[in-house]
């Protein structure tokens, strides 16, 4: 929490990018339009997915890749870090779990590197001279039991899309192909509540089951807003020198890592909900509305954050719901004022709006909008995957 309240608005923005770059990476990649090579024969979805999943593993991977970005106006961006502009690069992948993302700056600003190396990462801008590092956060949850390989059945997969199919809109197995090899696509919406979002498109080999391209699409764009895509790729064993990478000598670099978790013995604390008992654990009024822009309020949560304990309060439901962040304000942020951290090369300039006679600041997404400002001793941060009016309505309903 600390460090979230020290990084500045474009730092912070790099690193989600990063974060957002690395799922599309190796989560799933998105359905491409045809280019004249293979496509495989037609498979029922279950059948599709099934098949990537039980095909043998590669030794690993080495890719040429296009990463899209047009969540944020070019307008509103200084400098050129690629992982806020869009940039080509490269992908490497290996068997036991390490992955590197390096986009390569098209304005001369130098590269922008993501590395994964088992349970650490590192993400580090040569645009702004940061590097932030840390480890991985890890689930303790136990994976559901399959067949004896590991690999779910297409009976197993096939209630599992029932499920999801409730909530979400599913296209079939569409045979494609990317970067010359035959593909599958699939197309993914929500069917209620999805705020700006309109729907996300992945593919993957269909020989090798790996992901090939991921796309994620506003409501009503055809264009995507993200978007990372294989132009060329290639499957062999990748040396752990690809891996073996450190920022260079005087990068600010700054450590993130997760709670180190509860010792033996100790019992995990249930979370803190409802506004009296999160009001109760806080040195501040939480302000908390029974309704925003005519959306009822949901949850109150205790963010715990030792003496600057702060609280989050959701309003809606979905992705076309809101939320609220209510956090003390420290005098670091105070001496600091609204810029953030000085002397990074990429911040944002963002529009200044009025909240109720205070001064605040608007991102406004292709996706969302989020809106920043303090009053009174806290600061408040209104976010959701609604249009800039809605959020800036909510904000001034606080």
């Amino acid at each position: 929490m600390k460090f979230l309240r020290r990084i500045s608005t474009g730092r912070l923005l790099v690193l989600c990018a990063g974060v957002v770059a690395v799922g599309i990476g190796t989560g799933a990649l998105a359905l491409a339009t045809t280019g004249g090579g293979p496509t495989p024969p037609t498979k029922p979805l279950p059948a599709a997915i099934h098949d990537a999943l039980a095909a043998p593993p590669v030794d690993g991977i080495s890719a040429r890749i296009q990463f899209t970005n047009h969540l944020i106006d070019s307008s509103s961006v200084q400098g050129s870090d690629p992982l806020l502009t869009g940039a080509s690069g490269r992908l490497w992948a290996s068997r036991d779990g390490k992955l590197r993302l390096e986009l390569q700056s098209d304005g001369g600003a130098g590269d922008t590197q993501v590395v994964i190396d088992g349970k650490r990462f590192l993400l580090y801008s040569a645009d702004t001279n940061t590097a932030y590092r840390g480890t991985l956060p890890q689930s303790g949850a136990r994976t559901r039991s399959f067949k004896q390989d590991g690999t779910p059945s297409i009976d197993q997969i096939r209630r599992e899309l029932t499920r999801l199919a409730l909530h979400l809109s599913l296209s079939g197995a569409t045979p494609t192909d990317i970067a010359g090899r035959p593909a599958y696509g699939v197309r993914i919406a929500p069917k209620h509540d999805g705020g700006l979002l309109g729907n996300a498109q992945l593919a993957w080999d269909a020989v090798h089951g790996t992901p090939l391209r991921a796309a994620v699409y506003a409501k009503g764009d055809s264009s995507p807003v993200l978007e990372l895509r294989v132009t060329d790729i290639s499957f062999g064993a990748v040396p752990d020198s690809v891996f073996a990478i450190s920022p260079p000598p005087g990068t600010k670099v700054t450590d993130i890592s997760p709670p180190s978790g509860h010792p033996a013995g100790e019992q995990r604390h249930a979370p803190v909900t409802g506004l009296s008992r999160v009001g109760k654990r806080v040195n501040f009024q939480v302000t908390a509305p029974r309704s925003l822009v005519g959306l009822p309020r949901g949850k109150v949560h205790l963010i715990e954050a030792g003496k600057e304990n702060g609280a989050l309060v959701t309003y809606g439901n979905g992705l076309g719901g809101i939320a609220v962040v209510e956090l003390p304000t420290s005098g670091e942020s105070q001496s600091r004022g609204q810029s953030g951290a000085s002397g990074s090369l990429s911040e944002l300039n963002l529009p200044k709006i009025s909240i109720n006679g205070v001064s605040g600041e608007e991102l406004d997404t292709a996706l969302g909008t989020a809106i920043h400002f303090k009053r009174r001793g806290v600061e408040y941060t209104v976010a959701g995957s609604v249009p800039p009016t809605a959020a800036e309505d909510a904000a001034r309903g606080l």
